[in-house]
């Protein structure tokens, strides 16, 4: 399962004391929770947390299963957040991830449930931060759900040995205020690498190997009237103050005095890295962070501690916020208590370093840039700071000369050979060739296949949600003038389109059709299995079924094609758009996900080419004799393979289309030529290794024959 391999990962999450962990910072944050004694682990996969649910995956049978923890990949985030109640009542360490802030808004029921009533047991949500230049999805940041469930927000500093110090003592506070606690980890800290001296992992005190001996019921726990408005009270009467006193009393936050009395800065701990990096390019700190300049680095950004706050910024003139996102909640916060307090303190952030967007490191650099050369301080040289920053951006006037207008943007494309890029290139061509039946609204979806809706297809007016195509287009379905399309992939089927997607189709009685691409994985976050795939997370078969899930709804039209036969594709989605039947109609397109199919079969291939076995391999060409270049076969294909070379005739200057060598014989560029009515360039050839005698003979006398024929 996954991308990659994780043995020697499984081998490091068994480290004792002592021992030295070497790999990335979400590794670490793996190992802190087996040295935390959960009782429970479960999630829904995404970027940048991933990594946490393959790895315990692969150490379900070699670690979890020993220790009686149980492991599950949940259904979707709600399925992971529901998974904290086992923490209400019972004194159960559990860690449940998923990707924010999609998967927080999918969870949020459950999560919102477990917050009002309150936990017993230590109860911990790793929160994967895609957000920024690196991310694949909204931009929006999990402050604000902190806030409106009154749940604690760490946001640590980025090294190993932080992450797994402050998932140690997540726990412990959880079981302080009774409330479960946020995580919350940045895509470049999840892969960032280093060391962690790793503490002996804790087997949970119930587990599948020491069971709960008898239920425990309280009334309290209940999310009804009357016991919710008491709820309500206990957050902000006992737990957020509880919360409070135990992040100042173990130092959650790093206060680092300095010899600048009249300024400082305060920043979210996930920035302290890329902050004291910036401070020190701009001389106001050495290599290690050291600064005249007082930082406070607030690895709890929620709740935060007025004392704490007001201590910082009592005595100083100006203050400068390093807070990433918006709202500015920290910024706001720290105004609202100057004020309150009467401290005549100017207090800086967004003013400084724009209103939206990742703090990478240029504009960080240009924030405390102009922080620091506001007015003069006494130990960092305005002058100094200008000419430093000068120096440093002065390859951006150079880069602005050379290119005036910004580079194009390159839009994400599916992998050479996908089993759902075929099934874009059949709708566009029935839309073009056929606009009379093809030309229709088209609902996307989250996945590998929301790339359909980029260059050269153009296929897709929505995306609203994960498992949601289906559902987006209710309304429109019914006030187009023919039928529309939805697009879902296996994964969102699985997740949220089974139910809000077909069951609220069918109870609506919607005419409309549906294109389930089943590759047999959550391929977008890395082949994580679903039941399309036929085993389960911990590798234990399960029997489920697309077909067989959609007639238990209702659904009567049903169609299975293999998405690389364009023209089956084609004459089933044209089937769907015009036939007199009513209700929905759904074709599964399914194909296994190219990119798992290739790591399974190459080592095979390399194998039995070693052992002197006999290997055939299907590869594409374009003839270039016959190709005219004019390209038609790539606006209706997109193969990342499918790329332009010279033209070998002299006589026409346009670049003719070309199969590179990372060709994996799929065949849908011939395919879709053939479908589209296009020049028939596209050839086939076999490669052969280790070939018999008789294809060595044959080889041999076409050679000549074709040599002869040439004129060589």
């Amino acid at each position: 399962m996954g991308e990659r391999t994780f043995a020697e990962d499984v081998k490091q999450l068994g480290y004792g004391a002592g021992q030295i962990l070497q790999g990335e910072g979400i590794l670490a944050i793996t190992k802190a929770v087996l040295q935390s004694g959960v009782s429970y682990i479960g999630g829904y996969p995404g970027a940048p947390v991933s990594h946490l649910l393959d790895v315990m995956g692969d150490a379900n049978e070699p670690l979890l299963k020993p220790m009686g923890i149980y492991f599950e990949a949940s259904g979707s985030e709600a399925a992971a957040a529901a998974l904290l109640g086992a923490s209400l009542n019972y004194p159960m360490r559990g860690v449940v991830t998923w990707k924010s802030v999609v998967g927080t808004n999918v969870a949020s029921d459950a999560l919102s449930h477990v917050a009002s009533a309150g936990v017993v047991g230590g109860a911990l949500i790793v929160i994967g931060e895609d957000y920024g230049e690196g991310a694949s999805i909204l931009q929006e940041r999990t402050h604000s759900v902190a806030l409106k469930s009154s749940l604690p927000l760490l946001d640590p500093r980025n090294s190993l040995s932080a992450f797994a110090h402050f998932v140690e003592e997540g726990f412990n506070l959880s079981e302080v205020c009774g409330q479960p606690v946020l995580f919350s980890i940045r895509i470049r800290a999840a892969h960032m690498r280093g060391t962690l001296v790793c503490k002996d992992n804790i087997p949970p005190k119930i587990s599948m190997r020491s069971r709960i001996d008898h239920a425990v019921f309280n009334i309290e726990k209940i999310n009804l009237p009357p016991f919710t408005y008491a709820m309500e009270a206990q957050k902000f009467e006992h737990r957020l103050p509880a919360a409070q006193r135990y992040i100042h009393e173990h130092g959650f936050n790093e206060h680092r005095p300095g010899a600048e009395e009249s300024i400082g800065i305060v920043m979210q701990g996930g920035l302290y890295n890329t902050t004291a990096r910036a401070l020190a390019l701009l001389g106001a700190a050495d290599l290690y962070g050291a600064s005249p300049v007082p930082l406070l680095i607030l690895n709890a950004i929620h709740p935060l501690v007025p004392e704490e706050l007001c201590g910082f910024l009592r005595g100083k003139r100006r203050v400068l916020v390093v807070e990433e996102g918006m709202p500015n909640y920290i910024e706001q916060q720290l105004k609202a208590l100057a004020h309150d307090e009467r401290l005549s303190v100017e207090i800086h952030g967004k003013d400084l370093f724009g209103q939206y967007g990742e703090l990478v490191p240029y504009v960080v650099v240009s924030g405390l840039k102009k922080f620091l050369t506001m007015h003069e301080a006494a130990t960092v040289p305005g002058a100094d700071v200008e000419r430093r920053f000068e120096a440093l951006t002065a390859h951006r006037a150079k880069l602005g000369a050379i290119l005036p207008t910004p580079v194009a943007k390159r839009p994400p494309t599916f992998c050479t050979g996908c089993p759902e890029r075929p099934v874009f290139s059949a709708m566009k061509i029935l839309r073009t060739k056929q606009p009379e039946v093809g030309d229709t609204h088209v609902s996307a979806d989250i996945g590998c296949h929301s790339f359909g809706t980029q260059a050269p297809f153009n296929v897709g007016n929505t995306i609203l949600g994960y498992g949601m195509g289906l559902s987006s287009s209710n309304a429109v379905a019914p006030l187009f003038g023919k039928r529309v399309v939805s697009v879902m992939g296996d994964g969102g089927f699985w997740h949220n389109g089974l139910t809000n997607g077909v069951a609220n189709a069918v109870f609506n009685k919607q005419d409309s059709v549906l294109v389930i691409l089943e590759n047999f994985y959550t391929s977008a976050t890395g082949q994580q299995h679903n039941p399309s795939t036929g085993k389960n997370a911990r590798n234990e078969p399960t029997t489920m079924t697309i077909p067989q899930a959609l007639r238990g709804l209702g659904v009567t039209w049903i169609k299975t094609v293999n998405p690389y036969r364009i023209g089956e594709m084609l004459g089933t989605l044209r089937r769907a758009l015009t036939t007199r039947e009513g209700g929905l109609k759904v074709i599964i397109a399914r194909g296994e996900c190219q990119l798992e199919r290739q790591r399974r079969e190459r080592p095979l291939i390399r194998k039995k080419t070693e052992r002197g076995e006999r290997v055939s391999q299907p590869k594409f060409g374009v003839d270039p004799d016959v190709c005219t270049g004019d390209h038609s076969c790539m606006r209706v294909n997109g193969c990342p393979s499918l790329t332009l070379r010279d033209n070998p005739d002299p006589l026409r200057d346009d670049p003719i289309a070309h199969v590179d060598a990372s060709c994996v014989g799929c065949g849908v560029c011939g395919e879709v030529a053939h479908a589209a009515v296009l020049c028939p360039s596209f050839y086939e050839v076999k490669t052969i290794s280790n070939p018999g005698p008789w294809e060595r003979l044959v080889g041999r006398v076409r050679m000549r024959v074709i040599g002869a024929l040439a004129g060589a």
